[in-house]
This record gives structure tokens, sequence and C-alpha cells, in this order.
């Protein structure tokens, strides 16, 4: 479920519901003023009657309205009258707006446009309207009966210039159908979303807008040396993928940027068993191919002008007569070797032979990786950032950048010899755990992905605690978040295109 529509008028209908600022002494906005002004003093005589003043960022209160022409108004908290909002900060405006509206059986206007004069970014209206877009978005696909007190349909952003909003947010609107493609997959059931059925659904949502989709199966992989990735899927009767997307933006003569996304659609651990409890939740663990799916949906619909290639590198780990045991030895499609001590670290596994084809096929400028890796990044960095590693500072660098802008927080983790150290094995070239004696195993399993990626400006993102939620966040519903695809949306816009 998502709201219908986002639109932006120059005027104030009648027998709407009207959202208005207030700022942290009390005083209204500019917009609200005149509003109060016209009607004598509704806003400032209820502003009273409730004690509401807008000191807390974001917060929301309402009341009926005792005039005719309007039926409800929403008091937006706008904090102190000299802050300069952020286009993030906009964006969680436009979801609490959303929060306190979205019950309304009526039309609303948003009449906070004063906020342009106060804003680090063009076209205000849009980031307000993209935010409550985001934050109306809900999974209800398997509910029989859904929730019947939202029912907003319309939100409009009041605007001296409407059409130019509108333009500005009709791109914002496709990068939100990127995330949404993201949380909707993340959101699916193992039984639903499986190798075959994530792989076509990237053919289908993407070669309609011009990206080549290219679906590697099982023989094509052993034919490349993949034993890394095909070694994690054996023990399942769901025979693994890897979805090649090309989009070819720019011009011929310029080097894509890669991204690898960890595809594993339902994790058990494999014959190293996970513990029952909230092993439900291991159908999120292809979260990180889900954000590539996501991400080129939201290049494709804005034609950027860039070339990108996305790697879905797809299977699921399951315990079976066939599955790989703890102490197998395999050689990956880089001709390196990898003692398996424990088949529960098979998302490295993965995206060992997925980054050594990416760099050996396609030469990127830069790779990125997205997995949900390591339960450990969570235990360092709770669910507020996601864990980036890089062997390129100016790389690293350029996704914080791109991480503060859009809220989507990250946080650089370090990398050193002493952990790649432990993971040399006496068997094979590598294993796929640390030594007991060596602790940071989100940093050994990066320093594992570091491996196969040559000499190229890499760097990885562990999602592990943030591609979902188990609770409301600014702009989202609790569940998948969709974490990810603006991020890099913002990065490759920002670098790369010209």
């Amino acid at each position: 479920m998502v709201m219908d529509n986002v639109l932006f008028t120059d005027k104030l209908a009648k027998n709407c519901s009207v959202v208005a600022g207030v700022y942290s002494d009390g005083s209204l906005s500019s917009s609200a003023q005149k509003i109060d002004e016209n009607f004598g003093g509704i806003i400032s005589r209820n502003l009273k009657k409730l004690n509401f003043v807008g000191k807390t960022l974001f917060k929301t209160c309402s009341f009926v309205a005792d005039h005719g022409d309007y039926n409800h108004f929403i008091l937006a908290g706008l904090g102190e009258s000299d802050k300069k909002f952020t286009k993030f900060e906009l964006e969680k405006l436009g979801a609490a707006i959303y929060s306190g509206v979205s019950k309304l059986d009526t039309d609303v206007v948003v009449a906070v446009e004063d906020v342009d004069l106060r804003a680090s970014c063009d076209c205000v209206p849009a980031f307000i309207g993209f935010g409550a877009l985001l934050k109306s978005w809900n999974f209800e696909k398997y509910k029989s009966k859904k929730d019947e007190s939202i029912k907003l349909k319309n939100l409009s952003l009041l605007t001296a210039d409407a059409k130019i909003a509108e333009e500005y947010f009709a791109k914002l609107r496709k990068i939100a159908d990127g995330i949404f493609l993201t949380r909707l997959v993340v959101s699916e059931p193992a039984n639903v979303i499986y190798p075959e059925s994530l792989a076509a659904m990237a053919k289908n949502e993407l070669s309609p807008l011009g990206v080549e989709v290219e679906i590697l199966e099982t023989a094509e992989m052993k034919k490349l040396g993949m034993n890394a990735l095909l070694a994690v899927a054996q023990g399942s009767e769901n025979k693994p993928r890897l979805a090649v997307l090309r989009w070819n933006g720019g011009k011929k003569s310029e080097s894509p940027v890669a991204f690898v996304g960890k595809g594993v659609t339902f994790d058990s651990g494999g014959i190293s068993l996970k513990p029952g409890d909230n092993m439900h939740e291991m159908r999120y663990d292809m979260a990180g191919s889900g954000t590539v799916l996501g991400l080129l949906k939201a290049v494709a619909l804005n034609k950027l002008p860039v070339n990108v290639i996305g790697l879905m590198a797809m299977a699921e780990n399951m315990p079976s007569g066939s599955a790989q045991r703890p102490g197998d030895v395999v050689k990956s499609m880089s001709g390196q070797t990898i003692e398996t001590l424990n088949t529960d670290a098979e998302g490295r596994m993965i995206l060992a032979d997925a980054l050594w084809y990416a760099q050996d096929r396609f030469n990127p400028a830069a790779i990125i990786d997205l997995a949900t890796l390591t339960g450990a990044i969570v235990v360092a960095l709770g669910h507020e950032f996601a864990g980036l590693f890089s062997n390129c500072d100016e790389l690293a660098d350029q996704i914080v950048k791109s991480s503060v802008a859009t809220g989507e927080k990250v946080w650089r983790m370090p990398m050193s010899e002493h952990f790649d150290e432990g993971i040399n094995s006496d068997v094979a070239d590598m294993q796929n755990i640390g030594k007991p004696n060596v602790r940071g195993s989100s940093i050994t399993a990066a320093q594992f992905l570091k491996r196969f990626v040559n000499d190229k400006k890499w760097a990885h993102i562990d999602i592990a605690g943030v591609e979902t939620s188990v609770n409301d966040l600014f702009i989202c519903s609790k569940g998948a978040t969709g974490f990810g695809v603006h991020l890099l949306y913002d990065f490759l816009c920002e670098n790369y295109v010209k």
C-alpha cells in the first residue's frame, strides 16, 4: 500500500485539511500567519488551547477546524525559526506530516512553503512530498483484512511554482519506486522469493526499462569456476542464479560502476545450523541483491547518463545430504582455495565469486558490494549505521558524503593485516571464518572479500543491522527499509553523472 498522489498547488482549496508550521517560540510560520489572519485567528486561538509549540522538530498536533472552509488543522513543529533544513530533514518533515494526517478522510494541503528560505537545497516542496511518499508505503499483501484506518489519498504542497515542483518531484518519485521494489522483495517470504523467482522478477522489472538482464544458471557458473557460490547452494532444491544487470547510460568508453548484492534468499546456516529462534528473519538475507535491484530500477527510470553493472548473486543455504560440510575445500573462480569451517559464513563465499566476476569481466571504475553479512556489525553499530569497509579512502569518503545527504547512515570500519592473517588456512589459501584468537568478525569478513577484488577501488557495506527495522522509523514503517537505494543513487549522481 502506498499513498495515491503527491500534488503541488499555488492555492488553498476549500473543504481540505491544512498543515501549518509552528516555531519553537510558539510563533507561526509566514504561511500559517496569513491563514490565521484571514480566518479570525483560527490557528493562534487553538494553539493556546492545545499549548502546542514547535520546539520538538517534526512533532505534529491536530484540531478540528471551527471554520466552515476547512476540516482540520495540523500543526507541525519546525524548530528554531532560523534553522537551516537539509534534504533529509525535509524528508523527515514530510514523513512526520504524513503520519499526522494519514487517517484523515480529506485532501490535505501542506502550507509550510516558507521553509524554502531556510533550506540547503532547491525545490523544498518536492523533498517534503518525497518523505511523505516514502513513509506511506506499507506491506499488507498477505493480510486478509487491510488497515482501514489509513484513509489519506492525496497530499498537496503549497508552492509558488507548482510546475517546477512537479518536475523535480517526478525524479524523486522514480527513486521511491526503486526503494519500494527493494522493500517489496525483502518483505516477501522465502517460499515466494527464491533464486529462480528473484531472477525472474529482475528480468520482468528491468528489461522493459532498457536494462540488459542476463541470468546465469548452474551449468554456466560451473564453467566459470564459481565453486564457492555453488557450494553454498548445493544443499538446496532451489538452484542458484547470478543475475547480471547492465545499464548503458554513459559513453561506451566510460568504465561502469559495479554493484554486487548478496542474495541468500533463505539462510538456515546449512550444516552449521542456526538456532531456531528468529530463524524466520533469514528470509531477509537477500537484502543486498534486493538493494541492487531497486537501485537499477531507479537509475533506469531516471535514465542516468552513467554505465552501471548490477550483480545479484542468489542462492539458498539449506542443510541436506548434499549440503557442503564444515571442513570442505573449494576452488573459487579466482583460483584461490577456501576451506569452509562454518557453513553459516556463506555470504562471503557467494560474494567471492561474484566480486571476482565483476572485476574480471567488466573492469569497473569501482565496485561496491552490499550484504547482510555479519551479526557482529549489529553488535558494533546497532541498527543506526551500516558498516563501511574500503580499500580506497576517496571512495569511502564519497559514500560517507552521500550517507549524510540521504540520511542512510554508514560508519567506516578499520581493516588491517592483523585481521587478514587471521583467515589464513592450514590446508587452503584461506578459511571462511577467522581464527578463534582473532576477534572482530565483521572485519575478518571484509578482509576475506578484499582478496577477490585485485586492485580495483572497492567498498563493502554490511547492512545486517539496517535492512529491516522492528520499529517505525521516520521515513518508513517497521519492516523492510530499502536501505542503500537512495544512498547509492546519490553516490552515482554526485561522482559519476557529468
